[in-house]
């Protein structure tokens, strides 16, 4: 096992009377790649945005590269800055080029010099094939492009780890390979991802282990290989039945 990233212990969430996740239990290594899947409102985006404290949580621990997520304050946000986010909505902001949107993480909070931002941004940009877009604005683009923008933003940060959240669910189908192929370069570079997807050809060609939610629990985690051929677990099987045949 690589060296601890990101551990989750003993997480509860509560919103009101609903339990929506319990007794979570995760660890995820360095450069490792865990997809998190099961049925809608399992808790798998809950879990995901509790990573970064996008959701409180009731009680538990959640540490970053040993270091446990503040509550709020100056060390939230430096903490939250190790961990870039790309959700299903591609967040970009309207009125700024694609260059700007990329750029301005940097600039504001790593205190980069323009200049440097921006060769940097064209890099990124280049890395996810829109580098040729840079002086356009997001509504300019197709959802597809929009969507690598916001993985290229993401990264400009230089995070310790990327969150995933049903990246491709708003996207085209004819838009959504191009996006997975970016997450799978991504995925061979090394970068530690925590990826909610309902794709489960990205879950098989880029996981270096799925783990199964039902029901606001951790019901099985295995390879994706043993998870796809052989699920432990009645959950999972009915599951895959459903979305496999």
């Amino acid at each position: 096992m690589a060296e601890p990233l990101v551990v989750m212990k003993d997480v509860n969430k509560h919103y009101g009377e609903m339990h929506a996740l319990k007794q979570i239990n995760l660890t995820v290594g360095k450069g490792e790649v865990v997809v998190l899947i099961g049925p809608s409102g399992s808790g798998k985006s809950t879990l995901i945005r509790t990573i970064n404290r996008l959701e409180t949580i009731t009680d538990g621990t959640i540490t970053i590269d040993g270091v446990t997520l503040p509550e709020e304050g100056k060390g939230l946000a430096k903490l939250r800055s190790d961990v870039g986010m790309v959700f299903q909505s591609f967040n970009l902001f309207a009125h700024k080029t694609i260059l700007e949107n990329v750029t301005l993480g940097p600039i504001k909070v790593r205190g980069m010099k323009k200049a440097d931002a921006d060769k940097r941004a064209m890099e990124l940009l280049k890395r996810v094939g829109v580098d040729h877009q840079a002086a356009k604005y997001p509504a300019q683009l197709s959802g597809g492009q929009q969507q690598r923008v916001a993985i290229a933003r993401a990264l400009a940060m230089e995070p310790k780890v990327m969150l995933f959240d049903e990246p491709t669910s708003a996207l085209d189908p004819e838009m959504i390979n191009e996006v997975l192929d970016v997450m799978i370069q991504l995925a061979k570079s090394g970068m530690t991802m925590v990826v909610v997807t309902h794709e489960m050809g990205f879950a098989r060609k880029a996981a270096n282990r799925v783990v199964f939610l039902a029901d606001g629990q951790i019901v099985e985690e295995a390879t994706p290989d043993n998870f796809f051929t052989n699920p432990q677990s009645d959950r999972a099987k009915d599951f895959l039945g459903k979305i496999l045949h």
